[in-house]
């Protein structure tokens, strides 16, 4: 029997009375040059501007808010493959907890000093993200440490449906939020917000179709595990559905899409040359999967979450040569 309970619309409020001490409101934005191609309103909430860069840091300090004396004494360890690492090491750093993340052999190197910037012990381990956590739960096991897990974790959930919070103040006549899903906790704070204020606001979460594991987990009503899937989009890069994030989902989400990563790539160009945003590929998932849907959301008015922008100049290099079309 599962002893995890999903957050309610109460946590998420009890969550921002921390984070508001750390951290001010991210912009919401629109551009007439992309609402012209889209054929609709597009809002940007620009996570992608917080202090680590990813909407994640917002779980990180209100789940370390939460922990006892003796579990900050002991330490935590996580596992991730850049964001969810860094609000953890970001909220260790501001709260005098050793934080130790296990992140992929392949990792974005430039999370990875991030993360050891923070203050986080980082070991490589693993060829993804999956592997790396199940090292990270046996390092817990064996120096008796905290275990964050990225998504079966509650407080985190509630910490990021700040960020939901914020955008429902902001702009209460939405039609659509989209929602990049990579472990869940970003979707399932959305959720947690958006369907409590107002039911009738859809909620979409984008995957791409290659690392799919949420997508057909929702669509078989059983939590999927893939043997195999990459993406160059790190934050969408799981190949396990867990149990916490998969009951809200498919309790309350209304659709979820699924994009190639040649998508991710234009969608990263559009929000450059229209939106001036720098976003990593699951920031940018959002746009493309508006890009996508735009004859179902016409005249709607629409969020797209840009949950990240820790893109590495490589990267972004090739996403602008893959994603440009003459």
């Amino acid at each position: 029997m599962s002893t995890l309970t999903p957050p309610s619309f109460q946590d998420v409020l009890r969550a921002r009375t921390v984070v508001q001490r750390y951290l001010p409101p991210t912009p919401l934005i629109s551009r007439p040059a992309i609402d012209e191609r889209l054929g609709f309103t597009a809002y940007f909430k620009c996570e992608n501007m917080q202090p680590i860069g990813a909407f994640k840091i917002r779980g990180g300090l209100y789940l370390m808010s939460r922990l006892s004396d003796d579990e900050r004494a002991r330490g935590v360890v996580t596992a991730s493959t850049g964001n969810h690492g860094q609000s953890i090491a970001y909220a260790a750093r501001e709260f005098g907890a050793k934080a130790v993340i296990y992140a992929p052999e392949g990792a974005n190197p430039g999370k990875v000093a991030a993360m050891k910037r923070l203050g986080a012990e980082v070991v490589l381990e693993g060829r993804d993200f999956d592997e790396s956590r199940l090292a990270a739960e046996e390092h817990a096991i064996s120096e008796n440490m905290r275990f964050i897990h990225s998504a079966n974790e509650p407080d985190l959930i509630s910490g990021v449906g700040t960020y939901a919070l914020e955008l429902i103040e902001a702009m209460p006549d939405l039609d659509t939020v989209i929602v990049p899903i990579g472990a869940g906790s970003g979707v399932c704070g959305t959720l947690t917000v958006v369907k409590a204020v107002n039911p009738a606001i859809r909620v979409i979460g984008v995957q791409t179709t290659h690392l799919d594991v949420v997508y057909r987990s929702w669509k078989e009503k059983r939590l999927v595990t893939l043997d195999s899937g990459s993406t160059f989009a790190d934050g969408l890069a799981t190949r396990v559905a867990f149990e916490l994030p998969m009951r809200i989902i498919n309790e309350q989400i209304d659709d979820i899409v699924l994009v190639s990563d040649d998508d991710l790539c234009e969608a990263i160009v559009l929000l450059l040359e229209d939106a001036h945003l720098v976003a990593e590929g699951a920031g940018a998932a959002t746009t493309a999967a508006a890009m996508k849907l735009r004859a179902q959301l016409t005249r709607q008015k629409v969020a797209l979450i840009v949950s990240g922008g820790n893109i590495t100049l490589d990267t972004l290099r090739w996403a602008i040569a893959n994603g440009t079309h003459d």
